[in-house]
């Protein structure tokens, strides 16, 4: 029996001296414990050393993938074919089938077959002579980080870190480009201040006024190319009322300067744009078209790769970039946001308020599938985030029309949405409390609502008592009355002998001053 044995430096064909030591698998490592009872079982045949680390991984990869490589495949015709009598022992039971139906070779593979490779990996060293194991661990760790490479299709194109450094490019000239034309727009408007409010495009105001110049100019400049004929006239009639100051030429070079540089920074932000976008479709194309290149890009950079990004639960991915907000409404027990970076993306923006939340919700899920599939999937086309997009295009509808439908009971009725009002006590302005003199006195108000009540009550009273209590109820209510109309008059008496005694006192000081 022959024994094929690969290596990270070649291919080893070993022969087995001793047959029916393979029988006792449960006692067959005992037979590889030195080197010298291993010689005594197997014996090597040929090896097939590997020229460089491109043929290992070459080789490697075919053997992954069950086929047979073309170093391999020159190793059995050029040994095994000779001895075709022979059974071949194989670790790969796929990598049999092939070789069987390629080579008609007889392949043995079982349980006996595996103890014996791990015997022979054990004492490998020994057996493959001529081979120093410094060149052995370090073939092998060369060709472990390529193999490596291969499986995570490793290729310049799938570099994450242009698109996390593009994206922070992007947002440092559009601060700086809002910088300049603030500044241009502010400076020039010294001299023509009227061509600000006309012309509102910022790289259309740079371009006309690097094409103007001194405000005397417009009427001699052609500006079609740049501006529709209705705004260059309105451009040219301004001109000649302006009340702008006089400017010399050294200010305007240097107003005509600065605006040339919006205009080359502006190109190539529109050339950074294209590039990123590009880029995005090779990177990640799903996540691209579920939420658009920025969007996409921002969440890269915010993750710091894509395979960080892979990493987050969908729920992560919802609120990616509103932390501050999340850990605040944590410390102060207040609801957590809904949203962050994702808020950005063309289904949430296009949504209703109300919708936003759920929208995001599930934009975030499918995002995650999403970021998923481009990290770690080898297929790099588009179907999947298509067909998510056109999911939740179907629901966004849903949610838009209120065509939500019960889980449970009548699958066709509607569920019943109550409208959702904002109610918020908005408290008016009394305008009573502005006069401190009352119009009416309390007194007289209320003696008149209590009046008509007082007269309701005797009419009941007449109605339901006998003849004899209201005879009684006659005979006790004139005192009473009496009494009330009798009070006021007493308590009247004092007052008006205090006043008296007051008259006197006055006439006599009055006396005595005349004497």
């Amino acid at each position: 029996m022959l024994v094929l044995f690969e290596t990270a430096a070649g291919y080893a064909i070993f022969k087995v001296l001793d047959e029916k030591k393979l029988q006792e698998v449960d006692s067959l490592w005992k037979e590889f414990q030195t080197p010298e009872k291993a010689n005594k079982i197997v014996k090597l045949k040929h090896f097939e050393k590997f020229q460089d680390t491109t043929e290992a991984l070459a080789a490697a990869t075919a053997l992954v993938e069950g086929k047979i490589g073309k170093s391999l495949k020159k190793v059995l015709k050029k040994v095994v074919a000779k001895e075709a009598h022979e059974q071949l022992a194989i670790s790969d039971a796929k990598l049999g089938g092939v070789i069987k139906d390629k080579l008609n070779l007889s392949c043995v593979h079982n349980t006996a077959i595996a103890e014996l490779m791990r015997g022979i990996r054990n004492q490998m060293e020994s057996l493959i002579t001529g081979l120093p194991p410094r060149e052995i661990s370090a073939m092998s760790l060369g060709l472990a980080h390529s193999l490596s490479r291969y499986k995570l299709k490793f290729s310049p194109d799938k570099v994450d870190t242009m698109i996390v450094q593009a994206i922070s490019l992007l947002d440092d000239l559009d601060k700086e480009l809002n910088n300049y034309i603030m500044r241009c727009r502010e400076w020039y408007g010294w001299h023509f201040p009227e061509i600000g409010k006309i012309i509102t495009d910022n790289l259309a105001y740079c371009k006309s006024v690097k094409k103007i110049g001194v405000r005397t100019n417009v009427a001699t400049t052609d500006l079609s190319d740049i501006l529709p004929e209705e705004v260059e006239g309105e451009v040219k009639t301004a001109a000649e009322i302006s009340m702008g100051t006089e400017v010399s030429e050294e200010d305007i070079g240097n107003i005509l300067h600065l605006c040339d540089q919006v205009i080359e920074i502006s190109e190539y932000r529109a050339q950074l744009y294209d590039y990123l976008k590009n880029r995005m479709m090779a990177i990640a194309p799903n996540l691209t078209v579920m939420v658009g290149e920025l969007v996409g890009a921002r969440l890269i950079a915010h993750a710091g790769s894509l395979l960080n990004l892979a990493k987050h639960p969908a729920s992560t991915v919802q609120i990616l970039g509103a932390e501050k907000a999340l850990f605040r409404a944590l410390k102060t027990k207040r609801d957590t946001p809904k949203y962050g970076l994702i808020y950005h993306a063309s289904l949430v923006g296009q949504t209703t308020p109300k919708n936003k939340g759920k929208i995001s919700r599930m934009l975030a899920a499918k995002a995650a599938l999403a970021i998923r599939y481009d990290a770690l999937g080898e297929d790099t086309n588009t179907e999947l985030g298509v067909e998510s997009r056109a999911k939740l295009e179907v629901r966004l509808r849903h949610l838009e029309e209120k065509g939500i439908r019960r889980i449970s009971g009548t699958g066709k009725a509607m569920a019943k949405t109550e409208k959702y009002q904002h109610k918020s006590e908005v408290k008016t302005y009394d305008p009573s409390g502005d006069s401190t003199l009352p119009s009416v006195s309390k007194k007289r108000k209320l003696e008149e609502a209590e009046e008509p009540t007082e007269v309701k009550v005797k009419k009941m009273k007449k109605e339901r008592i006998p003849e004899v209590e209201e005879e009684e109820e006659a005979a006790e209510e004139p005192p009473k009355k009496k009494k009330k109309k009798h009070e006021p008059a007493e308590e009247e008496e004092p007052a008006a002998v205090e006043e008296t005694s007051e008259k006197k006192k006055k006439k006599k000081k009055k006396a005595k001053e005349d004497e």
